[in-house]
């Protein structure tokens, strides 16, 4: 391993010796830590760089002389002449057994922490054998984070592994779910489960090779981000960073051949802010340093000299707001949007009711904290100046026909000189839609010739990518006499950050759930998203209802309090029922009898709280599945009859953990009727299959019904080799919010339901048991749905109880800039989560799906807000809960 030194770039003198894997190696003395030398000399990928050097996620831990350690916290003078194990050091039938264990149980999702995680399961399992539970492993696992799966389904798997002798009882429980993963509705393993969980599956920034060959010569480029969130450029001088050693070239604004914004709705988000511009957010990018190491070109990036004329930014979106003064270069105005609408009088409704609540909401904003930084890898081909060059970029992201699209216009180059593959990312959440770094990273590539990768450090990631609105919602909600819901009046004020991402999506989509899933006699509804210096906001799971429904929730349960009724009731009386006007106008089909279908179940569950005397949150929420509001939404998947035997599935959706490269391989094998281990999920540009962003739960429903026509075709055209067969799914029948020519609007196709309730410690004050209950339509994988659920009923928590992103008024800049700093809740402070599907099938979809990844966390909140209110008495109305603090 150690000969591989020489391709790295790294200077060679004094070098530091440890065994590896058995093996003895040695290193570059100036690698910054362990992890770096383990992955940009000695190319060991299975340890991934989540924080470095923070080790505070721990996805390197690694064993040192047996003890698990993160490897990106120790330095190399530690390492010299010890031992260092990693998974690819672990003995075959070991191996197996973790990925074994970890694929039955279900135990990972986007897979990026998993082998961190069974490195130091590892070492608990070897200390204490088939002793270990899933509540004690829980306590060793307060230095890794998982933030797709919730741990439940992770700390099973570890006490699978501790409770057998051998490998055979996984073996034989994952040969089992391989057998029913063929059909839609069977609890198959999640596609590529093995691999991940051993870190054996590339992410971006673990290739090292293309198309079978070694990216030897690969550069690297780190970025230059403003130190000032609103500021007038006045000089950028690379010199000195130019002059560096082994920089290849510096580039800013000036060089880029094509346009200078990008975006996915509205083209306002410079790819880098050039000398007579403005910088609007602490993301901002003002130059590009382009090196042979990754450490070379994170020196020289220091090296870049700005001068600014610093400006006062807007924080405060209600001064934003009021003012005159553009807060964002090149913009008019603050207001990024408004969506508004009426119906019926809700004047007249609130004044006739018998009760009325008037309260003020407050939420935060949340930084989604995937455990996978952004990375994109350009490779060029072509010679300098030719006319018939192309590009392949390997992105993360999640619309890779959008990235496309948006490279090509930077570039000025045309569509088809650009592919771009999907590498599953490790996590998204919806911060994944926008792009990062893929447009410089592609220009360095263009611009040198070579192939160029760059990966953002934690802290680049905080400050570039968008995040959850914080919204502040103005609430008026009435009923009669009997807990009959009459008016609501609705008024909110999103923090959107300077570009528009999706923000006017987020406040719409929040507009339109205002009401939850209710009956309302009128509904008055207005949602405002401002742009300001603050962080750019856009989509996160839940996409603004979340934030709406934590409102509208709590003045349900202030109502039930009045009327005399219990927080089930009221909903039970207010719950929509097919035929019933639903918020903005729309009429709704039998998908919604799951709302109902979801009070029934979790009532048992509910009574028999109340009634042993414990302090109980309920709370029932909707979310749309797609984008609706009038958006033709439009899903191809291609299906390939190979020549060696296997079958390869194209479709157009981004796998980050939700599994839908997994719902796409089921389907497929069932409407074809073949083995799924022949299948091959892929995506990539080649084809036109994509239109637009894996957003709004809609992979699932619009990649099941795309793979179900594409099969059909198959079918129908005798599944001939070599053939592209290539099925559509859509949904081209909605109407747009607040249309004053659509008399009967039909917003959203199709909705999800959920009902959750919380227990709380009456002595503690925290939540010890938390009861879900989700109509998905169709569990296409009860296993991978179930998982799904407690992964968000996690970051639920996390957003009710204790995550923020707040930044500094004065500066605009974040302040939490750490893992440890976000407050997610960890392993060992996960509340028992018990997970019951319901399967009330919407019509008109493929199987009857509906949706599960947003909806999960919609009704979380206002469940633990209840609960706590029956802990202390005390309503709230702020998040995270730990703010909302009672008056002295």
């Amino acid at each position: 391993m150690a000969d591989l030194a020489s391709e790295t770039g790294i200077s060679a003198g004094e070098r530091v010796g440890f065994t590896l894997n058995g093996q003895p190696v040695t290193v570059a003395a100036n690698h910054p830590h362990l992890l770096a030398a383990l992955r940009e000399e000695l190319h060991v990928t299975s340890v991934k760089d989540g924080c470095s050097p923070t080790g505070q996620c721990g996805c390197c831990t690694v064993h040192l002389d047996g003890k698990a350690q993160v490897s990106c916290q120790i330095s190399l003078e530690k390492v010299a002449d010890r031992e260092v194990l990693t998974l690819e050091g672990v003995e075959e039938p070991e191996r197996q057994t973790y990925a074994d264990a970890f694929s039955a149980c279900g135990g990972l999702q986007c897979g990026f922490c998993i082998p961190g995680i069974v490195m130091r399961a590892k070492s608990q399992v070897d200390k204490k054998g088939s002793a270990l539970t899933a509540d004690a492993m829980s306590r060793h696992l307060g230095g890794n984070l998982c933030r797709c799966t919730g741990y439940v389904k992770v700390l099973e798997a570890i006490e699978t592994v501790a409770k057998q002798s051998d490998s055979e009882v996984s073996v034989e429980r994952v040969r089992l779910e391989l057998a029913r993963a063929g059909t839609v509705g069977g609890r198959g393993v999640k596609y590529e489960a093995s691999e991940l969980a051993l870190g054996d599956r590339d992410y971006v920034d673990d290739i090292r090779s293309h198309q079978g060959q070694s990216l030897d010569g690969m550069l690297h480029a780190s970025l230059y981000l403003t130190d000032h969130a609103r500021a007038d450029i006045t000089s950028i001088d690379t010199s000195a960073a130019q002059a560096a050693a082994g920089v290849v070239a510096v580039y800013t604004a000036a060089d880029i051949p094509g346009d200078l914004k990008v975006g996915i709705i509205h083209t306002d988000w410079p790819v880098m802010i050039p000398v007579g511009g403005r910088t609007s957010y602490a993301g901002d990018v003002l130059a590009i340093v382009v090196a042979d190491s990754r450490i070379n070109s994170r020196a020289a990036v220091e090296l870049v000299k700005v001068d600014y004329d610093v400006l006062v930014p807007f924080t405060d979106p209600k001064v934003a707001l009021a003012s005159d003064e553009d807060a964002v270069w090149g913009l008019d105005g603050n207001t990024l949007s408004l969506t508004e609408f009426t119906r019926g009088d809700v004047s007249e409704a609130l004044a006739s009711s018998a009760h009325v609540v008037h309260e003020t909401f407050h939420t935060q904003r949340i930084e989604h904290a995937f455990l996978e930084p952004e990375s994109t890898l350009a490779i060029p081909s072509g010679e300098l100046g030719s006319t018939n060059r192309s590009l392949h970029v390997y992105s993360g992201g999640q619309g890779v026909w959008d990235d496309r699209n948006q490279i090509a216009a930077v570039l000025a180059i045309e569509h088809d000189q650009i592919v771009v593959e999907l590498v599953s990312n490790g996590g998204a959440f919806g911060g994944k839609e926008d792009m990062s770094n893929q447009a410089h990273t592609s220009l360095a590539a263009w611009m040198t010739g070579q192939p160029v990768k760059c990966t953002l450090s934690r802290e680049e990631s905080f400050r570039m990518h968008a995040k959850r609105h914080p919204i502040e919602m103005e609430v008026w909600a009435g009923c009669d006499a009997e807990g009959n819901l009459t008016g609501l009046r609705f008024h909110a004020i999103g923090d959107s950050g300077p570009y528009a991402s999706v923000g006017m999506k987020v406040l719409e989509r929040a507009a339109g759930h205002a009401s939850g899933p209710y009956r309302w006699d009128a509904v008055e509804v207005e949602a405002v998203a401002v742009r300001t210096n603050n962080p750019v906001c856009g989509a996160f799971r839940g996409f603004g209802a979340n934030q709406a429904q934590f409102a509208t929730e709590g003045c349900l349960d202030r109502l039930a309090e009045k009327v005399g009724i219990s927080g089930w009731d009221i909903r039970k009386r207010n719950v929509v029922h097919p035929g019933d006007v639903w918020g903005p106008g729309q009429i709704m089909d039998d998908g919604c009898l799951g709302a109902e279908a979801c009070l029934d179940q979790i009532k048992p569950h509910y009574d028999a709280a109340v009634e042993a005397g414990e302090a109980v949150g309920l709370a029932l929420g909707l979310k749309n599945s797609g984008l609706g509001n009038g958006f033709k939404e439009i899903s191809k998947a291609c299906i390939r009859f190979e020549e060696d035997g296997t079958v390869s599935v194209w479709h157009g959706w981004t796998e980050m953990g939700q599994g839908v490269h997994t719902v796409a391989l089921q389907v497929a094998a069932q409407e074809l009727a073949i083995d799924p281990n022949r299948i091959t999920v892929l995506v990539d540009t080649r084809r036109e299959l994509g239109l637009g962003q894996t957003t709004g739960s809609r992979g699932t429903l619009m990649g099941a019904g795309s793979v179900k026509a594409a099969a059909e075709l198959a079918m129908a055209g005798g599944c001939e080799i070599g053939v592209d067969y290539v099925g559509e799914y859509r949904v081209d029948w909605t109407t747009k919010l607040g249309d004053p020519d659509v008399e009967t609007p039909l917003i959203h196709s199709t909705f999800s339901y959920a009902s959750q309730m919380m227990i709380a410690n009456r002595d503690k004050g925290t939540i010890e048991r938390v009861v879900a209950v989700h109509d998905v339509g169709k569990a296409v994988n009860p296993l991978l749905c179930e998982g799904q659920v407690e992964g968000a009923v996690h970051m639920g928590l996390g957003y009710a109880l204790s995550e923020e992103f707040p930044t500094d008024p004065d500066t605009a800049f974040p302040t939490n800039m750490t893992l440890r700093s976000l407050d997610i809740i960890r392993a060992k402070d996960v509340p028992k989560i018990e997970v019951i599907l319901v399967e009330a099938p919407q019509p008109d979809s493929p199987y009857g799906i509906k949706g599960v990844g947003e909806i999960g966390l919609v009704p979380t909140a206002p469940a633990v807000a209840g609960a706590l209110r029956a802990v202390d008495g005390r309503w709230r109305t702020i998040l995270p809960l730990k703010n909302d603090i009672a008056p002295e």
